[in-house]
């Protein structure tokens, strides 16, 4: 594995790393909606947020492409800000963020779900306010639903191809991840080194799922 490998394999990672930190809060709270609370449109939500794991991963990357170009208010706010997105870094994370989100919800949501409701109100009863309950009971009861929700969201970001190859492109050393490189790499006939990519990928993605694994298995049997 030469240095052109590794060096895509540390920004992956770290793409995938700040993707799954950004993801986190609004999956934590779609999560904790949709696991305790009733409310119209509850269905609607689940599919929404479900879209993502149905749709090609292309049409993600085209709204996202329409979303922060300079077309779009969106994309307009921002290049009034003189803060570029489509075709860098940002580009790479929104990728990975809105491919990653349906599966951190998913488990988020069933970490929630898996605390007693006892302990919620009998600390309401107790003068608890929602927030702090879930600050303090919810969240923490299921943290080893919401650690395997974001190990499992950093899996599956790190091997993001459609959608960051629309919004980021493959530009070498500023948005080329594992999945962009191995197809780059490819087309342009170096085989080789795209065996070292697809190397690093399988020992990432291994990594990733069986340390989800032993968390959600963990928190079954607690």
């Amino acid at each position: 594995m030469n240095a052109e490998t590794w060096q895509i394999a540390r920004f992956t990672v770290l793409m995938a790393a700040t993707a799954t930190v950004c993801v986190l809060p609004p999956a934590i709270a779609v999560g904790w909606l949709l696991a305790r609370r009733q409310f119209a449109g509850k269905a609607l939500l689940e599919t929404v947020v479900s879209l993502p794991l149905v749709l090609p991963p292309v049409v993600s990357g085209l709204v996202l492409l329409w979303l922060f170009g300079r077309r779009s208010p969106v994309g307009q706010a921002l290049d009034a800000m003189g803060i570029e997105v489509i075709f860098t870094w940002k580009a790479v994370v929104a990728a990975m963020m809105v491919i990653s989100f349906p599966l951190v919800t998913r488990s988020v949501r069933a970490g929630i779900e898996q605390v007693d409701r006892r302990y919620e109100q009998i600390a309401a009863t107790l003068g608890a306010s929602p927030l702090r309950i879930l600050r303090t009971i919810t969240l923490p009861l299921a943290s080893r639903g919401i650690a395997a929700g974001a190990v499992l969201g950093f899996s599956r970001a790190l091997g993001e191809f459609g959608a960051t190859i629309m919004v980021a492109g493959a530009i070498p050393g500023q948005t080329r991840t594992i999945a962009v490189g191995i197809y780059s790499l490819v087309e342009t006939g170096r085989e080789d080194a795209a065996w070292g990519l697809v190397v690093v990928a399988a020992l990432l993605a291994f990594g990733a799922i069986y340390v989800s694994n032993r968390l959600m298995d963990s928190g079954a049997r607690s």
